[in-house]
Order: structure tokens, then C-alpha cells, then sequence
């Protein structure tokens, strides 16, 4: 009998009764979404599925036994959660405490509804934004000539509608689009969330790349384009993982590779439109150039990259 069943075997149940909707799991958001005075009510559910991933737990090594957790408070010791209350650090060791009440007290409008304020084509959202996708489902049966309203009405304008909402106690910007027969909301970054570029991108120097170069690229990208199937790609590192449990569980004794020269081609300065052109042509890689060779192509690189600072002065 194997470990851990297949990543594709999970199930799902989905029971509906006439007159009512039951959702297949517990919703993380139930409100309304609202464009202007229409109020749809719907379910929000979680649109990541982590039941497949491989976890591991931490083990006491000498015992075998898990390493268990426990809250606790300086010169006190253990505590119970429900003793537990947020803190908010104003200065060091100094808390506010909030209660859970006086978190729910703070009522605004995006706690219930999500009101769809501004219609953007989704292609105008820097892909830097998105965070996480949840699905979107009428609550009532009663919403659903509603629903598909707006569903259809997004599809054909080919619009998302922005609004926020509150998700895990925070306030989150999000998109509603069209996805099958329901939609799909998107939580997106706040401008502020994302670090700046210029510390990250400083190092990168300013040099044009060749019209050659960047023609075979283009061909490159040409010959290897195609629609997008999440099917074709696979966890292979979790795969490998599973095994690698299933040996041990085996009893089979796993011996570590040696480890690998690191160096690699780190240091070698790579003749770029070779590659271009062994990469069209669906080559190997050849073996490691001469010493000479490889001065000659970077020779080559610094006249490029010296003749395009010198046309833009």
C-alpha cells in the first residue's frame, strides 16, 4: 500500500437540496456584492488547495516523538487561549491590548458587502498585484439570476470590478472576474505592500542589447509559445519528496550524492548568440570553451556594450 495517495486523488463533496444551497465548505467571507443598488448575497471560499502538499512535522531525533508546542507567559508559565488576547506594541514591552469584541465593533462597509466602485481590463493590473484567488458563489438560490448578471456582463466588457474587502482581519483591495459558471475574486497588494525596485535593479547596467541578439531571442520565444495548460507542469520537487518517503518507509537506506562543483559556469562568459542559435536549433550545450575562446567572446560583449554608452552620450 502506498504512503501518501496521488496529488489528484482528493475529494470533494458537493450536496444540494432543493430550495437551498449548500456550500461544499465552510465559506471564508459571507456578504453581498453590490454595483450601485443591485446586492447580490454570495459565499467566498479559499480557491487554494494545500490537502495534496507534502508536510512534514517536527521530531524529537533521539525519541521519535513530535515536538509539541506550548503558550507561555514569563514568571507565569502555560496558558490557555482563551486567556489570550492582541497586543499592539507602541513602545518596547509596551502593549495595547484589544479585545476580540472590540475588533468586531470596528464596522465598516467592506466587513459584509463588496462594492464594486471602478471596472479596469484585468491586462491594466501589473501582475506584481495579485496575492490570492478565492471563488465566488450565490448564497441564495434566489441570487442567482443576479449573479449571472453581473458574471456575464463582466465576461462580455471583458472588465474586472475593483472594491475592497475584509479578509483575516485586514482590509484587502480584490477583483471580481467571471471564472466558469461563478467568478473569481483576487486579493491584490496595496501599493505600499511592495518593496521599491531601485535597491533590487541598481546593480543592472544600463546596456542595449544587440539587434541580433534580441531577433533570435524573439525566434526562441516564437518556437516555444503556446497556450497556458497548469496540466503540463508538475511538482516534481514534492514528487520527489513522496518517494523518497516511500523508500524509507521501505527500509531502504538513502545515501546522499556527492556534492556537486558549484562553480559551474558562474565564471564563464557565455557566447550568447551561440546559445541563441544552438537553442533554436535544439542543440546541446557544447563542451567548455578555451580559455581564449571565452576572452575573445567577452572581449566582444565590452565592445558592444562600450559602442552603446558611447551613442548615448
Amino acid at each position: 500500500m502506498a504512503l501518501m495517495p496521488p496529488r489528484s486523488a482528493r475529494s470533494r463533496s458537493r450536496t444540494a437540496k432543493r430550495g437551498k444551497i449548500t456550500p461544499p465548505s465552510r465559506p471564508v467571507w459571507t456578504g453581498t456584492i453590490r454595483l450601485s443598488l443591485v446586492s447580490i448575497p454570495v459565499n467566498v471560499f479559499s480557491g487554494i488547495d494545500r490537502d495534496g502538499d507534502t508536510h512534514f512535522h517536527q521530531i524529537h531525533r533521539d525519541t521519535g516523538k513530535r515536538v509539541r508546542y506550548q503558550k507561555m507567559v514569563p514568571g507565569v508559565g502555560p496558558v490557555e487561549q482563551a486567556d489570550i488576547v492582541k497586543g499592539f506594541e507602541f513602545e518596547k514591552g509596551q502593549y495595547i491590548v484589544v479585545e476580540p469584541d472590540e475588533l468586531k465593533a470596528l464596522k465598516i462597509d467592506s466587513s459584509d458587502s463588496f462594492v464594486i466602485g471602478r471596472f479596469v481590463a484585468r491586462s491594466d493590473i501589473d501582475s506584481i498585484y495579485f496575492n490570492t484567488p478565492y471563488y465566488v458563489a450565490p448564497a441564495e438560490e434566489g441570487a442567482m439570476a443576479g449573479f449571472a448578471v453581473i458574471r456575464d456582463a463582466l465576461r462580455a466588457e471583458r472588465k474586472v470590478g475593483l472594491g475592497q474587502i475584509v479578509l483575516s482581519g485586514r482590509e484587502r483591495l480584490a477583483c471580481l472576474q467571471p471564472c466558469g459558471k461563478g467568478m473569481l475574486l483576487e486579493t491584490l497588494r496595496y501599493k505600499d505592500d511592495l518593496k521599491a525596485t531601485d535597491p533590487f535593479f541598481a546593480p543592472i547596467t544600463d546596456v542595449k542589447a544587440a539587434k541580433d541578439e534580441i531577433e533570435l531571442a524573439r525566434k526562441l520565444i516564437d518556437q516555444k509559445s503556446g497556450s497556458f495548460d497548469p496540466a503540463a507542469f508538475e511538482d516534481h520537487y514534492d514528487d520527489a519528496v513522496r518517494d523518497l518517503l516511500e523508500e524509507k518507509r521501505k527500509g531502504k537506506k538513502i545515501v546522499a550524492p556527492a556534492p556537486e562543483d558549484d562553480a559551474r559556469q558562474s565564471a564563464e562568459i557565455i557566447d550568447i548568440m551561440d546559445a541563441l542559435k544552438r537553442s533554436l536549433a535544439g542543440k546541446s550545450a557544447p563542451a567548455k570553451k578555451p580559455a581564449k575562446a571565452a576572452n575573445d567572446a567577452g572581449k566582444s560583449a565590452a565592445k558592444r556594450a562600450k559602442k552603446a554608452a558611447g551613442g548615448r552620450r
